[in-house]
């Protein structure tokens, strides 16, 4: 498990936690339908953090007979689970608290200052979780000269990717929150807040969406990044006993375990043995530079002349 996508989603979780309930309270003393958008934003986005913290942990387990390839993608599955509930509760609750102002609407929250000094507050907490899960994403990234959102898009680890997603959408709904209470004091009329509640619920069902499309790929299965597979490539057309190889085959079953099938062919005049120490050669090269492969499957090829051999060797 990464220890970065962990502490991640513990700044997240904590941001949640601490401004949920004020939020709340806010909401229940200022009438604002924004405000309580935002407290069901909090909550929705606490039980999803439990969850990854769930996907991640469930995703350290051992391989067994009935699972031989291991549980890594428990982390995949619950961050669809995590998508799922940001539209369902999170979208589609704050859109109805909005339509519902509209249909009965009511005056314009009080107690404004009490209102803005939450929001205040909330926005310190998740701009914080926000510079936390950048930071933490920034340190895992193959590469470095990629713009930030492209590698963010083609992150294989949702534990970063969906915190940074959920943590932008907070802020931003922060904002409208904001504005549409400032609104809704300045002109006397609450359709202001309830129009504030709608954006907010609209926010959310386009982050969703986003990680449901992103999750999806990789439940899926995604390959890995293209400077690995080349990577592989060189290692083992640069082994002495290798004539040819086919394109290299990556599954991701994890954000950190990467199942590799290859296709070899070595010099026809390599004995059984030679072959077998040249496929030991090229395992330990490529776990070397790199240790998320961590099941390969070889089928190696040797033509002779006297006969076409193959060997098969499947090593864990």
């Amino acid at each position: 498990m990464s220890t970065g996508s962990k502490r991640s989603i513990y700044a997240a979780m904590a941001a949640n936690m601490a401004i949920g309930v004020a939020k709340f309270i806010g909401a229940g003393i200022s009438g604002s339908s924004a405000m309580l958008s935002e407290g069901i934003h909090s909550v929705v986005d606490s039980v999803n953090e439990i969850l990854l913290l769930y996907g991640l942990q469930q995703g350290e387990k051992a391989p067994d007979e009935e699972h031989p390839l291991g549980y890594s993608a428990e982390i995949y599955f619950w961050s669809l689970v995590v998508a799922v509930l940001i539209f369902a509760l999170g979208g589609g609750i704050s859109i109805y608290e909005g339509v519902d102002v509209f249909l009965n609407p009511v005056e314009p929250s009080s107690n404004e200052l009490l209102t803005y000094s939450i929001l205040g507050v909330a926005a310190l907490f998740e701009g914080a979780a926000l510079f936390i899960s950048i930071r933490e994403f920034n340190k895992s990234r193959v590469q470095t000269d990629i713009k930030f959102w492209q590698a963010l898009r083609r992150s294989k680890d949702p534990s970063t990717f969906v915190v940074i997603f959920e943590d932008t959408a907070a802020l931003l709904g922060i904002t409208v929150a904001a504005l549409g209470v400032f609104l809704s004091h300045w002109t006397g009329r609450v359709f202001y807040d309830g129009l504030a509640s709608i954006i907010i619920g609209i926010i959310l069902t386009v982050v969703a969406i986003i990680l449901v499309t992103e999750t999806k790929g990789l439940l899926l299965g995604e390959s890995a990044f293209p400077e690995v597979r080349e990577s592989i490539k060189r290692i083992v057309t640069s082994d002495e006993a290798v004539t040819q190889m086919e394109a290299p085959i990556t599954l991701h079953l994890g954000p950190s375990d990467i199942l590799l099938a290859l296709n070899i062919e070595f010099k026809d005049d390599l004995s059984s043995d030679q072959i077998e120490a040249a496929i030991r050669r090229i395992e330990s090269a490529i776990r070397d530079d790199h240790d998320e492969v961590q099941r390969i499957f070889i089928e190696a090829r040797s033509i002779t002349l006297e006969s076409n051999s193959e060997i098969q060797k499947i090593t864990e």
